[in-house]
């Protein structure tokens, strides 16, 4: 007689399983950016019949963007974040309820700027055969800056992991979104964060304000095997002035002397995000922010 043979749980997670996930990571995403992670293969408005459960359910709720017949953009209720909380591949991220539909419209154009330059990573790596998933850009990364007590702090609008197959490389990248919101001096003093938070070496407890061990741990290395290379995408203007706030990042890599350090060892570049949408990341459309300023690619920065 053969043994009947032993059921197995499935090990594939479902479409609301990981739309809740995805929610829960980007804390505001819409319909379409939500359709492009998931079902990119399927007719658009299938996406509804993932959503729809978890709206019936109380886990997700919505704002409208544009008015009355504009885009849902989605976010979780409390329910959703306590049903999420100790999803092993959302750990070390704590899930953020947006308190009303009025407050997720007003922070939607910067985290849903944000989706957009994602999403031209995503598709490239599709396209390329590469590994990339949905989850693998984490928004709003924090790191604390030399022992200030945690007041002083680097706030990356996004760190992404990404495994090219051809040849086999792991890359891993900070990543800035300029919606020219800012002044562009402004802008570029985020180069000189990034170039403390590079060199910054913590204390050991007891010998505050001495020179610190040159053998000591770094403190990026605790978080990192190598220092993400730093990306600016920018838009929200016309291309002259994009391009002049580009070159604002070029002169700060050249006249600050920490930042100038830094570049000697981590790949620094910046991009327009309607030319990454159209060509798509791995296209000549970086400006390498030291050296010399002819366009490449993303991974050749």
């Amino acid at each position: 007689m053969t043994a009947a043979p032993l059921l197995q749980p499935a090990t594939g997670d479902t479409h609301a399983r990981r739309a809740l996930a995805l929610i829960s990571q980007y804390r505001l995403l819409t319909t379409t950016q939500l359709h492009q992670m998931l079902t990119p293969h399927t007719p658009p408005r299938k996406i509804h019949n993932v959503l729809a459960p978890l709206r019936a359910d109380g886990l997700v709720t919505h704002t409208v963007l544009g008015g009355r017949r504009g885009l849902q953009a989605h976010f979780l209720t409390p329910a959703g974040a306590q049903a999420v909380s100790d999803w092993p591949e959302l750990r070390g991220r704590t899930p953020t309820t947006i308190p009303s539909p009025t407050a997720a419209s007003l922070r939607a154009a910067h985290t849903l700027t944000g989706v957009r330059a994602h999403l031209t990573f995503l598709t490239d790596a599709r396209n390329h055969g590469d590994e990339y998933e949905p989850l693998d850009w984490v928004p709003e990364v924090t790191h604390r800056l030399p022992d200030t007590g945690g007041e002083d702090r680097l706030i990356a609008d996004a760190v992404f992991h990404y495994t090219a197959n051809h040849p086999r490389l792991q890359y891993r990248a900070f990543v800035e979104i300029d919606r020219t919101t800012m002044s562009s001096e402004r802008l570029a003093r985020k180069l000189i964060t990034y170039a403390r938070f590079h060199s910054y070496t913590p204390q050991p407890a007891g010998r505050r304000g001495t020179i610190a061990d040159q053998s000591a741990m770094l403190a990026w290395q605790r978080f990192y095997p190598r220092f993400p290379r730093i990306l600016f995408i920018l838009t929200g203007a016309p291309r002259p002035t994009l391009t002049k706030r580009i070159e604002d990042l070029r002169r700060m890599t050249a006249d600050h002397d920490l930042v100038t350090r830094l570049a000697t060892h981590v790949p620094l570049g910046a991009a327009i995000l309607e030319d990454l949408e159209v060509h798509g990341p791995h296209a000549d459309v970086w400006t390498p922010l030291t050296g010399s300023p002819e366009p490449r690619g993303w991974t050749q920065l």
